[in-house]
């Protein structure tokens, strides 16, 4: 310590440090004009990474330099902190890392998905090491664990360096200081939101980012969250626009045997492509829409996102609920749904006796979609995990036809009538600059530039079996017989830097949607939201369920509908739930991941020690367990699974498991006892049986031991 504290005073009195006590008495006069220089750079810095370009960060502060200047503020303020501490160089250090880090995690971000970096995903900094394996390589997790070691030997030098402010720190002063400031945003908050240099709504979480800048969206994901409680909440205005707790009742003029099966299919990004004005298509890439269109119910889909949300499209469809009441760019999937029930259109048709299931076919912890499908009421939720997928695009996404057997099987484990509802991955961006399809189907012509032209043209072709996918399930349906109605809509624009002078309707948060039926439904072609349109089809089928639906179909053309429907949103997820009267509609989820148990037949020991276990439903996310311990395995196809490095013995028990990413086990077969080189399904005779076994043979034991003796 004594010779540390010789090292200081040596510095301190350093020709250097003399020279320079001028200037720190100079800076920390004027320290408020060097803090909002110091955010300006610090602003641009995070910009430009954000962007990837330094251009583009000067193109966006010469572009909208109000916006500029209010994130700039909001860096300002932070700095505001430094006056309660003497070590002001190193508390000024530390936030501009903080902010420099949040820079450069949204540049990687966007360097390896569309959506920026974001509060949602701090909440699952837990899954810490597949975060990591998703985003980052081997060679990239080295340059990460150098550089965060660097930064931090960095800050230590600079803590022991720095040195101290010499004046006598008020903190009292300082702390009302940092009220003023905390004081003054708020001002400018509201200035900002009213002038409408930033927007409490994003229809893109990606374009408001370009739009708003990287502090004022992060802050804005991770503070403005949920609905703000509106100032008439009251169990008496709940009453008054629920018509007394009428509209929490289900009821239909239906028999049971009249109720059709209800199919909602959400195409991944679709939308009609000849709405698009500046190309054209050797053949019309959507024939068996265009067919359905001509016939039934069809029209533009007001979707509450442009270029990616997918699942918020889906929230809006169902659960009849309107986004814009909600924290900018938030997902409900990932924050009120993910851990409360809701009611939802699982719930409301289930409640009219149908059988209700999800299916996708990508990941089943996508977008928490597992966790949220049980909390809204669904029966069965098919992901990827279930289905052998043997068709891929060429950037590697699930084609879609492989929906249309699973639901086929949803449907065939009830008896009742069926809600399924489907989400398709086919049309998922990224789509390749290059060429990537030799032969296409559909050619597009008009776009001279040549990677915008592979975009597109690789986009349309997958429009196109998408269409060959929503006219094969409307064929199955007819075979099928039964009383049916197909409701298909696109989620949203796809990602291809879209803007409305590109569509012939002027509008981008427009996809297309067709309503099929064999009911002899009138035709009625209108413009819907995604948030009416399952309220919307159970009115003409004469269904109706659902607290939100049912305000739907009786206020949708009311006085203060939409100020209403929003205290109904705010009373059902984060209110007292007066509208439920003490009896909601769905207290626990009660759903099961997939349709088919996993079976196991046999189990075959190789000439080389390995083993072949045989069963049936198999997947290439099937992971076999041994006695609860994971086992290395290879799946061959869905019937048979290789182990190479399993050792049994007499008495170990197997399962097989369906396992999803961060090692979520969706669901496990039943187990299975090894015996004499054979498996048996461990039932309660096996097992009774197994322990008279081991009960005997202590008893032998015993007994030799005895006349040993």
């Amino acid at each position: 310590r004594e010779r540390r504290a010789r090292i200081l005073e040596a510095r301190r009195n350093s020709a250097f440090a003399k020279k320079m006590q001028p200037v720190y008495a100079f800076m920390n006069k004027f320290s408020l004009i060097f803090h909002g220089l110091l955010a300006c750079l610090i602003n641009f810095v995070i910009e430009a990474i954000s962007r990837h370009s330094v251009f583009e960060a000067w193109h966006y502060l010469t572009g909208a330099p109000m916006v500029f200047l209010y994130n700039a503020f909001m860096i300002f303020i932070t700095f505001s902190i430094v006056y309660l501490f003497k070590r002001r160089v190193f508390a000024r250090i530390i936030i501009s890392v903080l902010w420099l880090i949040l820079g450069i995690a949204n540049g990687y971000m966007l360097m390896v998905r569309v959506t920026p970096f974001n509060a949602q995903d701090l909440k699952v900094a837990t899954d810490g090491l597949t975060l990591v394996k998703n985003y980052f390589n081997g060679f990239e997790i080295v340059i990460v664990l150098v550089g965060v070691a660097a930064v931090i030997i960095w800050m230590v030098s600079m803590w022991k360096r720095g040195g101290q402010y010499a004046g006598k720190v008020h903190r009292v002063r300082a702390l009302l200081g940092i009220g003023v400031c905390a004081l003054l945003y708020t001002i400018a908050a509201d200035q900002a939101v009213e002038k409408r240099v930033v927007s409490t709504y994003f229809g893109n979480i990606a374009f408001a980012y370009e739009d708003y800048g990287l502090p004022y969206c992060f802050m804005a994901s991770l503070f403005n969250t949920g609905i703000n409680e509106p100032d008439d909440y009251n169990e008496k205005t709940i009453e008054e626009i629920t018509n007394d707790r009428e509209i929490t009742k289900s009821q239909t003029g239906r028999s049971e045997e009249e109720l059709p099966n209800i199919i909602f299919i959400q195409l991944e990004s679709y939308f009609d492509v000849s709405e698009a004005e500046f190309f054209t298509t050797s053949q019309d890439a959507t024939p068996n829409l265009h067919a359905m269109a001509a016939e039934h119910s069809a029209g533009y889909f007001k979707v509450p996102s442009v270029g990616a949300g997918t699942a918020n499209t889906e929230f809006e469809v169902l659960t009849g609920m309107n986004l814009r009441y909600f924290g900018p760019g938030e997902y409900p999937y990932k924050t009120v749904l993910k851990h409360r029930v809701s009611e939802s259109a699982a719930s409301a048709l289930g409640a009219l006796g149908y059988g209700t299931h999800a299916l996708h076919n990508n990941g089943g912890n996508f977008y928490s979609r597992a966790a949220v499908f049980n909390n809204i009421g669904f029966d069965s939720y098919t992901s990827k995990e279930f289905m052998n997928i043997l068709q891929l695009t060429e950037n590697g996404w699930a084609k879609d036809d492989i929906l249309i057997q699973h639901i086929m099987e949803a449907m065939d484990t009830t008896e009742q009538q069926d809600f399924v509802f489907g989400v398709s991955v086919q049309g998922h961006g990224e789509y390749p600059e290059e060429k990537v399809l030799e032969n296409p189907a559909v050619t597009v012509e008009g776009i001279e530039d040549e990677a915008l032209h592979n975009r597109w043209e690789y986009y349309v072709n997958q429009v196109y079996e998408m269409d060959q996918f929503a006219g094969n399930l409307v064929k199955m349906m007819e075979e099928r017989g039964e009383p049916t109605v197909v409701v298909f809509y696109g989620d949203h624009l796809p990602t291809m830097g879209l803007e409305a002078k590109d569509m012939k309707n002027r509008y981008l948060y427009n996809t297309n949607y067709v309503i099929w039926d064999n009911l002899g439904l009138q035709k009625e072609d209108r413009n819907i939201p995604s948030y009416q349109i399952m309220a919307d089809v159970m009115d003409r089928l004469g269904l109706h369920s659902g607290t939100v639906f049912n305000y739907h179909q009786q206020r949708r053309q009311t006085k203060d509908y939409l100020k209403d429907l929003e205290l109904l949103q705010y009373d059902i997820l984060y209110g007292d739930q007066y509208v439920y009267n003490g009896k909601p509609p769905i207290t626990e989820g009660h759903m099961q991941m997939g349709i088919k148990e996993v079976t196991l037949t046999d189990l075959v020991e190789n000439l080389d020690e390995t083993y072949s276990l045989y069963g049936t439903n198999f997947t290439k996310w099937s992971k076999v367990y041994i006695n609860d311990e994971k086992q290395e395995s290879t799946f061959l196809n869905n019937t048979r699974i290789e182990l190479p490095d399993s050792k049994l013995k007499d008495g170990d028990i197997i399962t097989v498991s369906q396992v999803g990413s961060s090692n979520t086990i969706f669901r496990t077969s039943r187990e299975y006892i090894y015996m004499d080189g054979k498996i048996l399904e461990y039932t309660d005779e096996v097992k009774e049986q197994k322990n008279s076994a081991k009960t005997d043979g202590n008893q032998q034991k015993t007994e030799n031991a005895g006349q040993s003796g």
